[in-house]
């Protein structure tokens, strides 16, 4: 699933960005997107590998390649452990914390999957998988982690674990029916999508601090109202129709990641 990788990406490069206070580089664009699309590549091999008897039972997803036959547990076995390697290959090349980093970064990956099976908390985990992504970028530029990036990768989470509390409400039965530990099959699809709410209130309170505290102007401040435009527009969507989730998923989110990244680029170029 290529398209998911549209989440982290542009959060990746807005990191580099600022971190450079400009463009970086040709060669730190080339490693950035090899080690996005590796890391991605690795989390979603993973998830698929290790969620093969639940997908198999679910309705949305049992004709999965990875369910269905199409792809053997072999190549997946093969695929992750390709773009694992990949991955810490790519981070030895950009710098010694980055290298450092790979693999408790991978296991930060991998630990998504097996958290649902036990803990509410897997849709945090999962926010936490993709707010590593701004951390990444400031080490790739600078070989440290600075305060405004830990700013941005909380929002990051925030972002991330209220999108994927929407994208949950598709499953909540499945979830209930077969003991699968999530926040929409723990309280009810009223709640959830008042702590998604929370969640993505939290992301526009820490992408202010970002702003704040990498002393950004006004297209960074602009980048924040059109984030909580487009967050408020997505609970609208499902809001008003659970068949809509789809669209609010991948659309809105996608876009908003790529405004945000092309204002952050007018801000700092």
């Amino acid at each position: 699933m290529f398209k998911h990788s549209v989440f982290s990406l542009p959060f990746i490069f807005i990191a580099m960005f600022v971190a450079a206070e400009g463009w970086f580089g040709w060669e730190l664009l080339f490693l950035g997107t090899l080690a996005a699309v590796t890391a991605r590549n690795f989390a979603m091999g993973v998830n698929r590998y290790l969620d093969r008897d639940i997908d198999r039972l679910n309705p949305r997803t049992k004709s999965r390649p990875s369910v269905d036959g199409r792809v053997s547990n072999a190549q997946m076995v093969g695929f992750i452990v390709m773009n694992a390697l990949l991955f810490i290959v790519v981070a030895y090349f950009v710098n010694t914390l980055a290298f450092q980093l790979s693999l408790p970064i991978l296991l930060v990956l991998g630990a998504y999957t097996l958290f649902k099976r036990f803990s509410p908390l897997a849709h945090l985990i999962l926010g936490v998988s993709l707010g590593l992504a701004p951390i990444a970028g400031v080490v790739a530029v600078n070989g440290e982690i600075t305060l405004w990036s830990v700013y941005l990768a909380i929002g990051v989470m925030f972002w991330v674990a209220g999108f994927d509390l929407l994208y949950s409400l598709q499953d909540i039965e499945f979830d209930k029916a077969h003991g699968l530990h999530s926040i929409p099959s723990k309280f009810g699809a009223d709640k959830t999508m008042w702590i998604a709410r929370l969640f993505h209130f939290m992301a526009i309170v820490f992408w202010v601090g970002f702003v704040v505290v990498s002393g950004l102007g006004y297209w960074a401040q602009l980048a924040i109202l059109f984030s909580a435009i487009m967050l408020s527009y997505e609970h609208y969507l499902v809001n008003k129709d659970f068949t809509k989730i789809d669209k609010a998923f991948f659309t809105v989110n996608g876009y908003l990641g790529f405004v945000f990244l092309i204002l952050i680029i007018m801000e700092v170029v």
